[in-house]
Protein backbone atom coordinates (compact mmCIF):
# COMPACT_ATOMS: atom_id res chain seq x y z
CA UNK A 1 0.00 0.00 0.00
CA UNK A 2 1.37 3.41 -0.98
CA UNK A 3 1.40 5.82 1.93
CA UNK A 4 0.95 9.51 1.24
CA UNK A 5 3.25 11.94 3.05
CA UNK A 6 2.26 15.43 4.18
CA UNK A 7 4.60 18.04 5.59
CA UNK A 8 3.21 19.30 8.89
CA UNK A 9 4.22 22.34 10.93
CA UNK A 10 3.24 23.00 14.53
CA UNK A 11 4.70 24.63 17.60
CA UNK A 12 6.68 22.98 20.42
CA UNK A 13 4.08 24.22 22.93
CA UNK A 14 2.46 21.51 25.06
CA UNK A 15 -1.00 21.83 23.51
CA UNK A 16 0.36 21.21 20.00
CA UNK A 17 2.70 18.36 20.92
CA UNK A 18 -0.17 16.81 22.89
CA UNK A 19 -2.57 17.13 19.94
CA UNK A 20 -0.21 15.85 17.25
CA UNK A 21 1.67 13.11 19.12
CA UNK A 22 -0.60 10.31 17.90
CA UNK A 23 -0.61 11.65 14.36
CA UNK A 24 3.16 11.86 13.88
CA UNK A 25 3.93 8.66 15.79
CA UNK A 26 1.68 6.46 13.67
CA UNK A 27 -0.84 5.78 16.42
CA UNK A 28 -3.98 6.70 14.50
CA UNK A 29 -3.35 5.90 10.84
CA UNK A 30 -1.41 3.58 8.56
CA UNK A 31 -2.51 5.34 5.36
CA UNK A 32 -0.66 8.64 5.75
CA UNK A 33 2.78 9.71 6.93
CA UNK A 34 3.41 13.13 8.45
CA UNK A 35 6.82 14.80 8.24
CA UNK A 36 6.71 17.23 11.14
CA UNK A 37 8.61 20.44 11.88
CA UNK A 38 8.26 22.06 15.30
CA UNK A 39 8.73 25.83 15.15
CA UNK A 40 7.64 28.99 16.96
CA UNK A 41 4.20 30.10 15.81
CA UNK A 42 5.54 33.39 14.41
CA UNK A 43 8.02 31.40 12.30
CA UNK A 44 5.17 29.14 11.15
CA UNK A 45 3.12 32.20 10.19
CA UNK A 46 5.89 33.50 7.98
CA UNK A 47 6.71 30.13 6.44
CA UNK A 48 3.04 29.63 5.58
CA UNK A 49 3.21 32.80 3.48
CA UNK A 50 5.85 30.98 1.42
CA UNK A 51 3.74 27.80 1.23
CA UNK A 52 6.34 25.84 3.16
CA UNK A 53 4.03 23.17 4.65
CA UNK A 54 1.12 21.13 3.32
CA UNK A 55 -0.58 21.40 6.72
CA UNK A 56 0.41 23.88 9.39
CA UNK A 57 -0.53 25.62 12.61
CA UNK A 58 -0.82 29.39 12.23
CA UNK A 59 -2.31 32.30 14.13
CA UNK A 60 -5.86 33.23 13.16
CA UNK A 61 -4.49 36.69 12.39
CA UNK A 62 -2.06 35.17 9.87
CA UNK A 63 -4.88 33.21 8.24
CA UNK A 64 -6.21 36.51 6.88
CA UNK A 65 -3.21 36.59 4.55
CA UNK A 66 -3.32 32.88 3.67
CA UNK A 67 -6.90 32.27 2.56
CA UNK A 68 -6.03 32.21 -1.14
CA UNK A 69 -3.72 29.23 -0.72
CA UNK A 70 -4.95 27.44 2.40
CA UNK A 71 -8.24 26.18 3.85
CA UNK A 72 -9.12 26.28 7.54
CA UNK A 73 -9.52 22.90 9.24
CA UNK A 74 -12.21 22.46 11.85
CA UNK A 75 -10.00 20.52 14.27
CA UNK A 76 -6.69 20.94 16.09
CA UNK A 77 -6.93 24.67 16.67
CA UNK A 78 -6.48 26.76 19.80
CA UNK A 79 -9.62 28.52 20.99
CA UNK A 80 -11.35 28.94 24.28
CA UNK A 81 -12.28 31.13 27.19
CA UNK A 82 -9.90 32.42 29.82
CA UNK A 83 -6.94 31.62 27.58
CA UNK A 84 -6.14 34.89 25.82
CA UNK A 85 -2.88 36.86 25.76
CA UNK A 86 -1.91 39.14 28.65
CA UNK A 87 -0.09 42.46 28.87
CA UNK A 88 2.37 42.41 31.78
CA UNK A 89 4.66 45.05 33.24
CA UNK A 90 7.06 45.53 36.13
CA UNK A 91 4.59 47.55 38.18
CA UNK A 92 0.85 48.02 38.49
CA UNK A 93 -0.46 50.30 35.75
CA UNK A 94 -3.30 50.83 33.32
CA UNK A 95 -3.22 50.48 29.56
CA UNK A 96 -3.36 54.25 29.12
CA UNK A 97 -0.03 54.44 30.97
CA UNK A 98 1.58 52.52 28.11
CA UNK A 99 0.95 55.24 25.53
CA UNK A 100 4.33 55.85 23.93
CA UNK A 101 5.88 52.93 25.80
CA UNK A 102 7.78 50.05 24.23
CA UNK A 103 5.72 46.84 24.16
CA UNK A 104 7.29 43.49 23.27
CA UNK A 105 5.08 41.28 21.09
CA UNK A 106 5.52 37.65 19.93
CA UNK A 107 5.08 38.42 16.20
CA UNK A 108 3.34 40.84 13.86
CA UNK A 109 0.89 38.23 12.56
CA UNK A 110 0.05 36.68 15.90
CA UNK A 111 -3.51 36.91 17.15
CA UNK A 112 -2.09 38.50 20.29
CA UNK A 113 -0.83 41.46 18.24
CA UNK A 114 -4.17 41.69 16.45
CA UNK A 115 -6.00 41.87 19.79
CA UNK A 116 -3.67 44.63 20.93
CA UNK A 117 -4.47 46.59 17.76
CA UNK A 118 -8.19 45.96 18.16
CA UNK A 119 -8.01 47.24 21.74
CA UNK A 120 -6.07 50.39 20.77
CA UNK A 121 -4.18 50.79 17.50
CA UNK A 122 -1.99 53.50 19.04
CA UNK A 123 -0.45 50.95 21.40
CA UNK A 124 1.00 48.98 18.47
CA UNK A 125 3.01 51.94 17.15
CA UNK A 126 6.04 51.33 19.36
CA UNK A 127 6.35 47.57 19.42
CA UNK A 128 9.38 45.31 19.66
CA UNK A 129 9.04 41.89 18.02
CA UNK A 130 10.80 38.98 19.71
CA UNK A 131 10.31 35.24 20.34
CA UNK A 132 7.55 34.72 22.91
CA UNK A 133 9.86 32.99 25.39
CA UNK A 134 12.17 36.04 25.58
CA UNK A 135 9.46 38.56 26.44
CA UNK A 136 9.22 38.02 30.20
CA UNK A 137 12.95 38.60 30.70
CA UNK A 138 12.85 41.64 28.41
CA UNK A 139 10.15 43.17 30.63
CA UNK A 140 11.89 42.24 33.87
CA UNK A 141 15.18 43.74 32.69
CA UNK A 142 13.58 47.00 31.60
CA UNK A 143 14.45 46.53 27.93
CA UNK A 144 10.75 47.12 27.22
CA UNK A 145 8.02 48.76 29.26
CA UNK A 146 5.54 45.91 28.89
CA UNK A 147 5.14 42.57 27.21
CA UNK A 148 2.35 40.85 25.34
CA UNK A 149 2.60 37.25 26.50
CA UNK A 150 1.15 33.98 25.21
CA UNK A 151 1.47 30.22 25.77
CA UNK A 152 3.10 29.07 29.01
CA UNK A 153 4.05 32.64 29.94
CA UNK A 154 0.55 33.29 31.28
CA UNK A 155 1.32 30.74 34.01
CA UNK A 156 4.89 31.83 34.80
CA UNK A 157 4.94 35.65 34.67
CA UNK A 158 4.45 36.06 38.47
CA UNK A 159 7.75 34.24 39.03
CA UNK A 160 9.43 37.11 37.12
CA UNK A 161 7.97 39.63 39.57
CA UNK A 162 5.64 41.04 36.91
CA UNK A 163 2.10 42.39 37.16
CA UNK A 164 -0.84 41.84 34.84
CA UNK A 165 -2.00 45.03 33.15
CA UNK A 166 -4.84 43.52 31.14
CA UNK A 167 -6.11 40.16 29.92
CA UNK A 168 -6.90 40.83 26.26
CA UNK A 169 -8.76 37.54 25.99
CA UNK A 170 -11.07 38.60 28.82
CA UNK A 171 -11.53 41.97 27.12
CA UNK A 172 -12.50 40.16 23.90
CA UNK A 173 -14.96 37.88 25.69
CA UNK A 174 -16.62 40.83 27.46
CA UNK A 175 -16.69 42.80 24.20
CA UNK A 176 -18.19 40.04 22.05
CA UNK A 177 -19.53 37.31 24.32
CA UNK A 178 -17.54 34.85 22.21
CA UNK A 179 -14.54 32.56 22.80
CA UNK A 180 -11.18 33.84 21.65
CA UNK A 181 -9.76 32.26 18.46
CA UNK A 182 -5.99 32.05 18.86
CA UNK A 183 -4.50 29.50 16.47
CA UNK A 184 -5.75 27.23 13.71
CA UNK A 185 -4.67 24.38 11.49
CA UNK A 186 -4.76 25.00 7.74
CA UNK A 187 -4.23 22.78 4.70
CA UNK A 188 -3.21 23.70 1.17
CA UNK A 189 -6.18 24.08 -1.17
CA UNK A 190 -4.73 21.46 -3.50
CA UNK A 191 -5.39 18.88 -0.77
CA UNK A 192 -9.00 19.95 -0.13
CA UNK A 193 -10.19 16.44 -0.97
CA UNK A 194 -8.43 15.07 2.12
CA UNK A 195 -9.72 17.72 4.54
CA UNK A 196 -12.30 15.59 6.30
CA UNK A 197 -9.91 12.66 6.62
CA UNK A 198 -7.20 14.87 8.15
CA UNK A 199 -9.70 16.46 10.54
CA UNK A 200 -10.82 13.05 11.73
CA UNK A 201 -7.23 11.91 12.20
CA UNK A 202 -6.50 15.00 14.31
CA UNK A 203 -9.53 14.21 16.48
CA UNK A 204 -8.34 10.63 16.89
CA UNK A 205 -4.87 11.92 17.79
CA UNK A 206 -6.32 14.16 20.51
CA UNK A 207 -8.36 11.28 21.90
CA UNK A 208 -5.28 9.04 21.83
CA UNK A 209 -3.30 11.59 23.85
CA UNK A 210 -6.11 11.96 26.37
CA UNK A 211 -6.24 8.20 26.85
CA UNK A 212 -2.45 7.75 26.96
CA UNK A 213 -1.19 10.86 28.73
CA UNK A 214 1.76 9.15 30.43
CA UNK A 215 3.02 7.90 27.07
CA UNK A 216 2.74 11.35 25.51
CA UNK A 217 4.42 13.33 28.32
CA UNK A 218 8.08 12.57 27.43
CA UNK A 219 7.50 13.93 23.91
CA UNK A 220 5.88 17.04 25.36
CA UNK A 221 8.72 17.60 27.84
CA UNK A 222 11.30 17.10 25.08
CA UNK A 223 10.02 20.19 23.28
CA UNK A 224 8.50 22.36 26.03
CA UNK A 225 10.05 25.68 27.03
CA UNK A 226 8.76 25.27 30.57
CA UNK A 227 9.53 21.84 32.02
CA UNK A 228 7.49 22.00 35.22
CA UNK A 229 4.85 19.27 34.95
CA UNK A 230 2.22 21.38 36.68
CA UNK A 231 2.70 24.19 34.14
CA UNK A 232 2.62 21.70 31.26
CA UNK A 233 -0.53 20.12 32.64
CA UNK A 234 -2.24 23.49 33.15
CA UNK A 235 -1.29 24.51 29.62
CA UNK A 236 -2.79 21.37 28.08
CA UNK A 237 -5.93 21.53 30.20
CA UNK A 238 -6.54 25.15 29.19
CA UNK A 239 -5.79 25.02 25.47
CA UNK A 240 -6.93 21.49 24.56
CA UNK A 241 -10.69 21.60 24.93
CA UNK A 242 -13.93 21.01 23.01
CA UNK A 243 -12.91 23.56 20.40
CA UNK A 244 -9.85 21.45 19.63
CA UNK A 245 -12.20 18.75 18.31
CA UNK A 246 -14.63 21.08 16.53
CA UNK A 247 -15.05 24.87 16.55
CA UNK A 248 -18.83 24.53 16.68
CA UNK A 249 -21.31 27.30 15.93
CA UNK A 250 -20.04 29.72 18.59
CA UNK A 251 -16.45 29.09 17.55
CA UNK A 252 -17.22 29.83 13.91
CA UNK A 253 -19.01 33.03 14.95
CA UNK A 254 -15.91 34.01 16.93
CA UNK A 255 -13.66 33.40 13.92
CA UNK A 256 -15.91 35.48 11.65
CA UNK A 257 -16.04 38.29 14.21
CA UNK A 258 -12.28 38.35 14.72
CA UNK A 259 -11.46 38.34 11.02
CA UNK A 260 -14.10 40.94 10.14
CA UNK A 261 -12.80 43.27 12.85
CA UNK A 262 -9.27 42.72 11.60
CA UNK A 263 -10.28 43.62 8.06
CA UNK A 264 -11.95 46.81 9.30
CA UNK A 265 -8.77 48.15 10.89
CA UNK A 266 -6.67 47.24 7.84
CA UNK A 267 -3.44 45.36 7.31
CA UNK A 268 -0.20 45.46 9.22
Amino acid sequence: MNRRTFSLGYSPCPNDTFIFYGLVHGKVTERINFRESLLDVDVLNNLALKGEFDITKVSFHAYLYLKDNYILLNAGGAMGRGCGPLIVARQTMKMKDLKGGRIAIPGLMTTAHLLLRLFDTDLSKNIVVMPFHEILEAVRSGYVDAGLIIHESRFTYPSYGLQKVIDLGQWWEEETGLPIPLGCIIIKRQFAGTMEEIEELIRKSISYAMENRDEVMPYIREHARELDDSVIGSHIDLYVNRYSFDFGDDGKKAIDELLSRAERIGGL
